[in-house]
């Protein structure tokens, strides 16, 4: 039994690493190949143009469209690189090795980073991205941290190889 739920953990630590993987991977590309619809994001969201425009809170605003430019690719390649951590981990996953754990814990948190620090604690907040009726990121922010939450929980809990080979070995009923 102790193997069938090892093995189960597995897989499910590896395919909620490969759904992320494939979304970061998804969210890249679109970036990149769309550049200028999240560009107008950003550059909204810095510019703090559609906030409530508090003199307390305007002095916050970044306007140099180089500035908003370079934070943009900045998540680009932030986005990029979570993607490709996490597709070697998809792999690692599949070939059942133990670097799995660790590299899905690092691309899960460099996703965590991006949603969590990036968008909700510096968009949101520092940028006032809440008070925006048109360039609220918020939402879906929140469902990235969920799903990339979720699955480091699993990845966490899931058991090394070492262990989940005894625990094969110890189960007779497993084959």
């Amino acid at each position: 039994m102790a193997g069938r739920r090892a093995a189960a953990s597995t897989l499910a630590a590896g395919a909620l690493t490969a759904t992320v993987a494939l979304y970061m991977a998804l969210v890249a590309f679109g970036n990149i190949t769309d550049f200028d619809t999240n560009r107008a994001f950003v550059q909204h969201v810095l510019a703090m143009d559609t906030t409530f425009k508090d003199p307390d809170l305007m002095w916050r605003a970044v306007t140099s469209r180089s500035l908003q430019d370079g934070a943009y690719i900045a998540i680009i390649v932030w986005e990029t690189a979570a993607a490709l951590v996490l597709v070697a981990a998809s792999v690692l996953w599949a070939l059942r090795r133990d670097r799995a754990r660790r590299l899905s814990a690092l691309g899960l948190l460099m996703v965590l980073l991006l949603f969590g620090a990036g968008f909700l604690a510096i968009g949101g907040e520092w940028f006032a991205m809440w008070q925006s009726k048109d360039w609220n990121g918020l939402e879906a922010a929140t469902r990235n941290i969920v799903l990339a939450g979720l699955a480091l929980l699993v990845v966490q809990l899931t058991p090394p190889a070492a262990a989940r080979t005894a625990a094969t070995r110890s189960d007779p009923r497993v084959e």
